[in-house]
């Protein structure tokens, strides 16, 4: 990056560091699946923090379980509507066991926000076993699906599912499915090597304690892990959507759609599957943040531009870790926005040629376009809903997102083969303004088009 970008990115961050008051910060900005600026403030042991030096990463660590999770869906093992007692045999139905996984994965599964007992975040972590006898039903705080409401417990459960239907721990899996693949090697469930101390620092002077830092137990999948600069550029590379082998880039950006709102009205803040979403000036933003006694870390994708964020610093409180990974975003977007990638001729089936151009949803127009991978594009040219469809077999495509996401559309051909109309959800769309030889439901007046009359 350019040196006064970088230093730009250096200043927010030395800047947050010292107001603050935090032990050590560390920070880089990701882009095209690579980190291009990294750099850190205070001291660990007396030296500066590297891109190596560990933190931890508290509930980031809840995104890497829903990967786990969508992983299980992808290859059938499980649906997402499946309820908790179908892949536990111990979940109790009254409980937790009649909750689906999707209401656990965007929390609106109305579980307690935190598991019972101590303070789990700095107590000694218990067994699954122990976890599981304690969520009586007063564990229920809310009616399932009424709302959203943070669960920490919600993950823990979503961490038993994965080890149980892959016959392994969660920890194992994880490193053979996610971190292994991903080249986190410096991502661990304890500090090893070079790693940060957990701090508090006193509200009314400048003094610290030290933060336990136990084994969560059974609460581990949804935050026990520890990271550094290096590997969580790839963890934030990875939710923009450079996911490689690990899990196809379509059903990323599924875990990246609003799935709850954590504000009511104001829509600042939401969910997706395991990803936190915030929206702020316009811009749309997911990842996920994190905080441990001792620590505060964040994750963080534009969702246009695709540059990504990320932060950890060694204290309980006292640093707007969000807003710094969103003011480096936008520092690196203003300054250097990124270059559109050059335009070339797409090799596409050119038989798709047929079904673009102008079609109309009853006296609506709308546009029909190819897109380069081969999705068709349905575009209003003034009133209407637009969506991108995927082709599912011969003349059949599936809706990805808008209105009619999930949705059938179907081409209809004449007699000679040339398409005729779009049947889309029932709507029927016509080359011209209601069509009178299309299948229009409730008929089309015999009379036809003419001019207003009293």
């Amino acid at each position: 990056m350019l040196p006064s970008t970088e230093f730009a990115l250096l200043s927010r961050i030395a800047t947050e560091q010292a107001n603050g008051r935090a032990p050590s910060l560390v920070a880089g900005v990701v882009r095209d699946g690579e980190l291009v600026w990294s750099s850190g403030r205070g001291f660990v042991d007396d030296v500066p923090p590297t891109d190596d030096t560990q933190y931890r990463l508290g509930s980031i660590t809840k995104s890497l379980t829903a990967a786990l999770v969508m992983r299980l869906r992808d290859e059938g093992k499980l649906d997402l509507n499946d309820r908790v007692d179908a892949h536990l045999d111990d979940a109790k139905t009254e409980t937790f066991g009649r909750l689906t996984i999707a209401q656990l994965l965007a929390h609106t599964s109305g579980i307690t926000s935190e598991s019972p007992g101590s303070w789990w975040e700095r107590s000694v972590g218990d067994t699954w076993e122990a976890l599981a006898a304690d969520l009586t039903p007063d564990e229920l705080k809310l009616r399932a699906g009424k709302q959203f409401h943070y669960s920490n417990t919600g993950y823990g459960i979503l961490g038993e599912i994965v080890a149980r239907r892959r016959e392994s721990t969660w920890l194992d899996v994880l490193r053979d499915e996610i971190l292994t693949p991903l080249g986190m090697s410096r991502t661990t469930t304890h500090p090893e090597g070079a790693a940060a101390k957990g701090w508090a620092v006193h509200p009314f002077a400048d003094v610290v304690l030290p933060e336990p830092t136990p084994d969560a137990g059974a609460m581990a999948p949804a935050g026990q892990l520890w990271s550094t600069v290096t590997d969580l550029a790839r963890w934030t590379s990875f939710t923009g959507g450079h996911s490689g082998d690990v899990l196809h880039p379509d059903t990323v950006a599924e875990m990246r759609q609003a799935a709850a709102v954590d504000d009511g009205d104001v829509w600042a803040m939401g969910y997706g599957l395991g990803f936190q979403l915030v929206r702020q000036n316009g811009r749309s933003y997911a990842g996920h943040t994190g905080s441990m006694p001792g620590f505060v870390a964040c994750s963080m994708v534009d969702q246009t531009s695709g540059t990504g964020a990320l932060a950890m610093a060694n204290t309980t409180a006292g640093v707007g870790i969000l807003g710094v990974v969103i003011d480096l975003i936008r520092t690196a977007d203003e300054r250097e926005p990124a270059l559109p990638e050059p335009w070339r001729p797409a090799d596409i089936d050119l038989k798709l040629l047929e079904l673009t151009g102008l079609w109309h949803w009853g006296p609506s127009p709308m546009h029909v376009k190819v897109l380069p991978n081969g999705w068709l594009d349905l575009v209003p040219i003034s009133a209407g809903r637009r969506s991108r469809f995927r082709q599912v077999g011969d003349d059949l495509w599936e809706g990805l997102d808008g209105y009619y996401a999930g949705e059938t559309l179907r081409v209809e051909r004449d007699a000679q083969g040339v398409p005729q109309h779009l049947n889309l959800a029932t709507f029927i769309f016509t080359r011209t303004p209601y069509d009178p030889t299309a299948p229009i439901p409730g008929g089309v007046d015999e009379a036809g088009w003419r001019p207003a009359t009293d």
